[in-house]
């Protein structure tokens, strides 16, 4: 009985362990997130803007993946590319605020004024959960444009 009871214990924790590390890779890494940008802004220097937005917009493109996705601002704040709320697209959002005040468009247009990357830190809803979540978003800056990606952080 001992045994089983034993056996059953640790069967317990690899699947409790197994289901964590699964539940884990249904979310977006800050590496990941990098790396999409890094390909956004390759896409955009091969193709154009034109086709390259296009990409990211698609909800069903390679430019989205779980709870990833790539933005891409002007430096007055219009968003020109969404992948997960096409509705954001050609809106001036400068104004926009999180659920804390904070004016994340105009703190990313302003930092990006004055470094060619970096990351940011805000709240937004998360498209997998509907939740207004942390989240720490890498931007660079190409030319006259900001290429975002960010991962919700727990």
């Amino acid at each position: 009985m001992k045994r089983l009871m034993a056996v059953l214990l640790v069967t317990g924790w690899v699947l409790v362990l197994g289901l964590n590390t699964a539940l884990a890779a249904d979310v977006g890494t800050k590496d990941e997130a990098t790396a999409m940008v890094k390909k956004a802004v390759a896409l955009i220097k091969a193709n154009g803007a034109e086709k390259a937005y296009a990409e990211f917009s698609n909800p069903k493109g390679p430019f989205v993946d779980r709870d990833l996705y790539v933005v891409v601002y002007d430096m007055t704040g219009k968003c020109l590319a969404h992948g997960a709320n096409a509705k954001m697209i050609g809106r001036d959002l400068i104004d926009n605020k999180d659920v804390d005040g904070k004016e994340f468009v105009k703190e990313r247009v302003e930092m990006m004024k004055k470094q060619a990357s970096g990351w940011q830190e805000y709240k937004f809803r998360n498209p997998t959960t509907n939740q207004i979540e942390p989240k720490a978003m890498y931007i660079e800056r190409l030319n006259d444009v900001i290429v975002g990606c960010g991962v919700y952080v727990k």
